[in-house]
């Protein structure tokens, strides 16, 4: 292959790829522009008396059902053509269940986003001084070592049921006037985010054990030498190079946490996944529903997913963590 065909074809390649990310952002847009409005109508103007009313949808399905039930109508008397318009009337009518249970998937994407973002968060203010007492602590590490093998090894599920019967927390929660009034979500709801940074931090705290094993030893050492105390070499020197080597592992964690969200169900939290099934079971359009739910927990992954990335890339030091800046460190 010549050079120059060689050129032409990495051009191409790099104009697809950057197609495909537009579309992507696109559809990204469209879906949080969506969510976004839902949100603030639901939590404002539909509560103030303006429009429909919180929860109910902008427009009727009633006509997309129409259209729907005629597609459907006609299939028999089409013969040769009935399959595709049979996928057609399917289609049509996914988007008129689509609108219907659209508040419903909106709100319960609320509780979604809300628990695993407060979860993340938490949690990493508790995984970086138990990942640091880990590999730094001496005779201590112990302490840090029972943490993360007693949450990574029980189940999530069990340990958001030990924390929901347990009547002090439950009746502690329950006692807070605000907690359950206007805008407040009702104890469970606390529970849930409870449960979810505990055990987020676990994976966390190894994660960032790992990220701290992979840096040089020399580089404690030689913020040593500068006059830094133990704790501020690793404050100011290591834990800036760890955190980067952790952002994939991060992006790792954020997914699951979003995926896993689900069980918060379980407990009577009305997040995304308790909502689709509750409307599942009600009307027997599993299929329907749940692949409805599915289009809307891959917007969700996928904005996490590029979120993060984007973040990798901005702190992305050549040669220190990152796959740009290890690219970039490899070609010098």
């Amino acid at each position: 292959m010549s050079v120059s065909k060689g050129l032409g074809l990495e051009r191409l390649r790099a104009s697809s790829i950057s197609g495909e990310r537009q579309v992507l952002f696109a559809a990204l847009a469209v879906f949080w522009a969506w969510l976004l409005v839902r949100w603030v109508y639901d939590f404002t103007l539909g509560r103030w008396g303006v429009g429909p009313g919180a929860g109910e949808n902008f427009i009727s399905p009633a006509p997309v059902e129409a259209v729907a039930a005629t597609l459907e109508g006609s299939v028999v008397a089409l013969g040769p053509v009935r399959l595709p318009v049979d996928w057609l009337a399917a289609l049509v009518d996914g988007v008129a269940l689509a609108i219907d249970i659209g508040p419903a998937l909106a709100t319960g994407a609320w509780y979604t986003v809300v628990i695993t973002s407060v979860a993340i968060v938490l949690g990493f203010f508790i995984a970086v001084p138990m990942a640091v007492l880990r590999v730094y602590g001496g005779p201590f590490r112990w302490v840090s070592l029972a943490y993360t093998e007693l949450i990574r090894g029980t189940p999530l599920l069990a340990q958001l049921f030990v924390l929901y019967y347990t009547p002090y927390l439950a009746i502690w929660l329950n006692d807070m006037e605000t907690v359950g009034q206007g805008f407040v979500p009702d104890y469970a709801f606390w529970i849930a985010i409870i449960g979810f940074t505990i055990n987020g931090s676990a994976y966390q705290a190894e994660y960032i054990r790992g990220a701290l094993e992979s840096v040089d030893e020399g580089q404690l050492t030689a913020a040593r030498a500068l006059g830094l105390s133990k704790l501020e070499g690793i404050r100011h020197v290591v834990l800036p190079q760890t955190l980067r080597y952790a952002i994939p592992a991060w992006t790792n964690e954020l997914v699951y946490l979003i995926k896993y969200s689900s069980l918060a169900g379980f407990i009577t939290v009305p997040e995304l996944y308790y909502r689709a099934s509750r409307i599942a079971s009600s009307t027997f359009e599993y299929t329907p529903i749940f692949t409805l739910l599915a289009l809307v927990y891959i917007g969700i992954v996928l904005s996490a997913t590029e979120l993060m990335s984007d973040v990798e890339r901005r702190v992305s030091v050549p040669g220190i963590g990152g796959a740009d800046g290890r690219q970039q460190g490899g070609t010098e």
